[in-house]
């Protein structure tokens, strides 16, 4: 009986069998590893458009802010800046153009960094109304905790049009 085991065991059927069994039992991980991994990159790419969908939607409602409300904008303009109220104006239709421009791939790159640059360009207004923190805008009263968390959000901003990008 031994003899008859030890011969089945080294036909080349059973080899055949064994190698078999250990390549379904290799693609069944790689199919649950490659659905697991897809799933999480299903999940990602869901996360990052809802991301980008409150971005874009976030500069197209503070560009239209712009021109809805202009004088809570030009109070806060620095006095050695020229023209406040042609800034705020051109601040607006960047802000929306450039929301508008991060809804199409083939000008994302383009408007993430154009915010970014234009993010670096508020920041002296972010400065001044710090330095004159408290500042009545509109009818928001900007205490110096919001003056500093609106200077201090302006990096993470920056990230978040970095991060959309591509």
């Amino acid at each position: 009986m031994l003899d008859a085991v030890s011969i089945i065991c080294h036909t080349d059927a059973f080899r055949m069998i064994i190698n078999n069994a250990f390549l379904s039992i290799k693609s069944h991980i790689f199919t649950i590893f490659f659905i697991n991994q897809s799933i999480e990159q299903l999940k990602m790419r869901i996360f990052k458009n809802i991301s980008l969908s409150i971005l874009v939607l976030s500069y197209l409602a503070a560009g239209a802010n712009h021109f809805i409300h202009p004088q809570g904008y030009i109070s806060i303009i620095p006095s050695y800046l020229p023209a406040p109220a042609v800034l705020n104006y051109v601040a607006g239709f960047l802000e929306i153009a450039f929301a508008v421009m991060l809804i199409r791939r083939p000008t994302r790159k383009v408007a993430s960094y154009s915010i970014i640059f234009m993010l670096i360009a508020f920041l002296p207004v972010h400065i001044t109304m710090l330095q004159q923190s408290p500042i009545k805008i509109g009818t928001l009263m900007v205490t110096p905790a919001i003056a500093w968390a609106r200077l201090l959000l302006q990096p993470l901003l920056m990230l978040w049009a970095w991060w959309h990008r591509e």
